[in-house]
């Protein structure tokens, strides 16, 4: 089995050589490996696909100029490996009949080291077969009407993207990312392989060909035929990142900047932030994005209730609500070691609480990064698209919304209705979130719940500099050797975090009224700091953490009466 990593690769090539080839999509959980071989600031798809390599017992893999890090990579990889066929092919950037001779010289030299590599001899006439009878077009032109069609652009993505795109009832209608292959290949039969080379050159191109703003074009052609557009980078690669800012202010199309740094680790943001994103789009259209069936349960009085439960990293928090929208019961307990198991303890508790039994409810809808654990719910709505429903529930005239939670914080922007317009998210960071204020109340010795009060009475404006937790801590521990008063460095630890936050509400813009959700909300010294920073009063409802769960439980109502 032979690896590859760039749609300019002649596959085609090595299966008239009876080789099995694939595209290498790195899924790794760390980077000891290329960490140990590599430079550290090396990006993270180069690292991975030096750990998936590894791991696997591919024959070889080949490589593409495209950029320095990966011509790194061939240099570990040939040294660490001097037995397999490891090969960089070298791509032309400008596209003209003198590349396409160019790059067909380069296949042929490609040919001939794999056929002393392996002993295998190349049959013209097999290729020519192989391109004849599969070619391949990714364009979908046939898309299903009550589907939402949606358009991936960018660097390379891994299959996760398109399987969560189409479990949540959408087509992928074009994928132009590095490793999405559009090949409608038109072959000479008298000239094959300069044809052949031709055709894989004239492919959409990518953003280090010369004419890369040709996918500018591509995208603008399709117009309505596309809902939205999922634009996915790896951290740290700059050309999909400024082709992102640029479509974001020359079309129409809603657009998601997905980025990631290809590990495992990723999936479940990636789950959150494509479902809220879909779940936005399906409101604009008016298309359903959730297929299962549901069947109304009323209790013996003829009484309709819903249980919305948001299953968050720090808490698990869960409304009741009736069929004329009023609370009936929450709660807020604890997120422990297991999900699964808050989960089942606040539902033994908000029954009591509201003097019910499970047969009782006539639909329970979960929210949160553990939704898809919770096994007793009916469906399941992302965070983003809950917490619309909530803030608009308590107060219609919201209009921007920012959440921190234990692991992340958000910037949501709404319209009138209540629904999504655009969203933010932190990426991997416990900086400026509810994890980060626990590190500091420990490190300060203090209960997290004086955080706000003694922030209050600082004196000296402390600036705490450091953008990340752990470097943050450290700052702070050199603050308390060097006497600094608590109540000062607790002060410069909420500006620090509502510079952050004011960060993330800039990107959705600080639209009037603004409400805080999430547990931080409750810390007066984190609120005063971020309505300081946006010159406005942050609404807080009197439970800040049932939000999510609330506009859960309304999304069941939403589905069953409305």
């Amino acid at each position: 089995m032979l690896a590859y990593v760039c749609k300019y690769v002649p596959i085609e090539v090595f299966k008239a050589l009876g080789e099995d080839i694939e595209i290498l999509n790195p899924d790794v959980v760390n980077f000891n490996l290329a960490d140990t071989l590599m430079h550290p600031n090396l990006c993270s798809f180069v690292k991975g696909t030096l750990e998936e390599f590894s791991r696997k017992n591919y024959e070889g893999i080949i490589l593409t100029s495209c950029c320095d890090s990966v011509k790194r990579l061939y240099d570990v990889l040939k040294k660490e490996y001097p037995d397999k066929f490891i090969y960089m092919l070298d791509l032309p950037r400008i596209i003209n009949n003198s590349s396409y001779e160019l790059y067909k010289n380069r296949i042929i030299k490609l040919i001939e080291d794999y056929e002393k590599f392996s002993g295998k001899t190349f049959d013209k006439v097999k290729v020519r077969d192989i391109l004849l009878k599969n070619n391949i077009k990714n364009i979908n032109n046939n898309s299903n009407k009550d589907k939402l069609k949606i358009g991936i652009l960018g660097a390379r993505s891994n299959d996760s993207i398109v399987k969560i795109i189409e479990e949540n009832n959408a087509e992928v209608v074009f994928n132009i990312t590095c490793t999405g292959i559009d090949r409608n290949l038109q072959i000479d039969e008298n000239d094959i392989l300069t044809s052949y080379s031709k055709s894989i050159l004239n492919q959409i191109p990518c953003m280090r060909m010369e004419e890369a703003d040709k996918r500018e074009d591509f995208v603008k052609n399709f117009g309505d035929d596309v809902d939205g557009i999922i634009c996915h980078t790896v951290q740290f690669c700059d050309n999909y990142s400024y082709e992102y800012i640029g479509l974001k202010q020359k079309i129409k199309i809603p657009i998601l900047l997905l980025e990631t740094d290809c590990t495992k680790q990723c999936v479940g943001q990636i789950k959150t932030r494509i479902e809220a994103f879909l779940e936005s789009l399906a409101v604009t259209k008016g298309i359903s994005i959730k297929n299962k069936e549901m069947k109304m349960r009323k209790n013996k009085d003829g009484n309709v209730y819903v249980l919305g439960i948001d299953s968050g990293s720090t808490s698990t928090n869960a409304v009741i609500m009736d069929q004329n929208k009023k609370i009936i019961a929450y709660d807020v307990i604890r997120t422990g070691a297991k999900s699964i198991e808050s989960a089942q303890k606040i539902l033994e508790n908000i029954l009591t609480k509201a003097n019910l039994k499970k047969e009782d409810l006539s639909l329970i809808v979960s929210t949160g990064y553990g939704r898809v654990s919770i096994t007793y719910a009916d469906e399941s709505v992302t965070e983003i698209s809950c917490h619309g429903k909530g803030a608009h529930y308590f107060n219609p005239k919201i209009r921007t919304i920012l959440d921190i939670g234990g692991q992340d914080s958000k910037a949501i922007s709404l319209n009138e209705k209540g629904d999504v317009k655009d969203f933010v998210m932190n990426d991997k960071c416990a900086a400026g979130t509810g994890r980060f204020l626990e590190m500091m109340a420990k490190t300060l010795d203090i209960p997290i719940s004086e955080l706000g009060p003694l922030s209050l009475n600082w004196s000296e404006n402390i600036q705490i500099t450091s953008m990340c937790s752990v470097f943050a801590e450290s700052e702070v521990i050199s603050l308390i050797a060097n006497n600094k008063e608590k109540c000062d460095i607790i002060h410069g630890i909420h500006n620090s975090i509502a510079s952050k936050s004011y960060s993330l509400l800039k990107r959705v813009g600080l639209e009037k009224e603004f409400m805080m959700t999430g547990g931080v909300a409750k810390n007066l010294g984190v609120v005063k700091a971020v309505e300081d920073k946006i010159g406005s009063k942050l609404y807080i409802c009197e439970e800040p953490e049932i939000v999510g769960a609330t506009g859960a439980a309304l999304y069941a109502l939403e589905k069953l009466i409305y």
